[in-house]
């Protein structure tokens, strides 16, 4: 994950979140519950910088398991694939301040986010 380090309030939040195949296999994840899919869900833990989080404001979709076969994507070995993403559209921030972005979706996605981001909105 990716975020411009600082962000003027009332601008847009991009987030650059990069999946990448570092296997000499295919890999599949779970789209959902990741940016690669509309946004249906709470997938990130979005904190200020008393550790208080930000409130989720976006839908929460009810799902039927087990998944189907198109609700999978699938990476080449090597291979990467990145979507760029809107926070605001999903997470209510609009007070100046620092911010730490986590990934808390891992267990439903598969994929391994190794670090959290962090940015200033001033």
């Amino acid at each position: 994950m990716q975020v411009p380090g600082k962000i003027k309030v009332g601008d847009t939040i991009p987030l650059k979140f990069t999946v990448l195949n570092r296997t000499a296999m295919t890999r599949k994840f779970l789209k959902w519950q990741t940016p690669f899919e509309p946004l249906l869900s709470k997938y990130l833990d979005i904190q200020n910088e008393l550790g208080e989080e930000v409130q989720y404001k976006g839908p929460m979709a009810k799902r039927v398991m087990p998944p189907p076969a198109d609700a999978y994507i699938s990476l080449k070995p090597n291979d990467s694939l990145v979507v760029k993403v809107n926070v605001l559209k999903g997470y209510d921030i609009h007070e100046p301040g620092k911010y730490k972005i986590s990934y808390t979706s891992e267990n439903v996605s598969g994929l391994k986010v190794l670090d959290s981001v962090n940015f200033e909105y001033r």
